[in-house]
């Protein structure tokens, strides 16, 4: 990875001719990117995901970063992506599809449960794509899946309680999942192709091909743009609508970590924002001293 932020800088030295003040900056930024994605025990540019980009990002923002510093950040992040895709260190280059942190603002949305409804009801249920795709939203929601670890669900890997995942650094965890995602599968599978053994992908694409991570993030964006929701969302929306629901509804803190698969309880509590918001302002409009 070193090397190909190396190889970088120097590309933007000799053949973009970038002005040093500029060049400097974006080194800094790199390294930085270097360093978190090295803590993150992340070891190819292939493993990084925009939800890495978009943690990455938020640390920044809550280091104070000023907008137009984010926004530089993720400008110079995506012109080394689209240095990596050219130079084959990477395959696919889904950090392309990340919006302006201006836009985004770089707090989760969060999609409300009748918003969830209105999504996972788009699909047409007479196709088969349109049986896959149901069962896809309803599986991101009713397990709050990372979008590659929907990629990797096998066909054996769900039954009538509970779903197996395989999650970051091939950690496995058996999380519950919902009669609606079941019966959504159930149904799916009346379409799919039959045979396969314990390692046939569950979800399949084009000449029953797995599905990769931008096909799934671009049927996210098509169906919310069917459901009229006018927010900034992706496939990891329903992960953190998901795990914010739960808090909603009372669930422990410490069982929604084991849900989503979290090694440490920090990185659960980013969920709890909205909720702590909303108790200000009950606080505020309650209390008679408030």
């Amino acid at each position: 990875m070193k090397t190909d932020f190396q190889d970088f800088i120097l590309y933007l030295k000799s053949e973009k001719i970038v002005a040093q003040n500029t060049l400097e900056a974006y080194e800094r930024d790199l390294k930085s990117l270097l360093a978190f994605l090295t803590i993150k025990k992340i070891s190819s540019w292939q493993q990084v995901s925009q939800e890495e980009i978009m943690q990455f990002l938020s640390e920044r923002r809550a280091k104070d970063y000023a907008s137009s510093s984010l926004c530089r950040l993720l400008i110079v992040i995506k012109v080394f992506f689209k240095f990596l895709k050219r130079e084959g260190a990477i395959k696919v280059n889904e950090i392309d599809l990340l919006q302006s942190p201006k836009i985004w603002q770089l707090v989760p949305e969060i999609l409300s449960e009748s918003e969830i409804q209105a999504l996972i009801e788009q699909p047409d249920r007479s196709t088969l794509i349109g049986a896959r795709d149901r069962a896809i939203l309803e599986v991101l929601y009713s397990v709050g899946l990372r979008v590659s670890e929907l990629c990797a669900l096998k066909l054996f890997d769900v039954d009538d309680h509970y779903v197996r995942i395989k999650g970051k650094g091939n950690k496995e965890r058996i999380v519950p999942i919902g009669s609606k995602a079941i019966e959504a599968i159930d149904y799916y599978l009346c379409f799919r192709p039959e045979g396969g053994g314990a390692q046939t992908p569950l979800f399949l694409g084009k000449n029953n091909q797995p599905l990769h991570r931008i096909t799934i993030w671009k049927l996210v964006k098509y169906y919310a743009k069917q459901a009229k929701i006018n927010k900034i969302i992706s496939p990891h929306t329903f992960r953190h609508s998901y795990a914010t629901h739960l808090l909603d509804h009372g669930a422990d803190l410490r069982v929604i970590q084991e849900l989503l698969g979290h090694c440490s309880i920090k990185s659960t509590d980013g969920y709890t924002q909205m909720n702590n918001q909303q108790l200000k302002n009950a606080f505020h409009e309650f209390h008679p001293r408030g």
